[in-house]
């Protein structure tokens, strides 16, 4: 999959690091109630969010090299 569609993989990637730096921030500002369930959760996007674009952006390259 990650050879076949890297660019809507790096969407998804884009999608999910947006929402890892949009919760915490809610939760600062007081917006949004910091639980340890949404804290998680915004932690585990940011992660795989970032494993996700890391993995688009080599099948990127890989594909531009062939």
């Amino acid at each position: 999959m990650i050879e076949e569609k890297p660019r809507t993989l790096l969407f998804i990637a884009l999608g999910l690091l947006l929402f890892g730096w949009v919760m915490p921030f809610l939760m600062v500002i007081h917006l949004v109630d910091s639980t340890f369930t949404l804290n998680f959760l915004s932690w585990g996007s940011s992660v795989g969010g970032l494993y996700l674009g890391v993995m688009a952006v080599a099948g990127l390259v890989r594909r531009r090299n062939k």
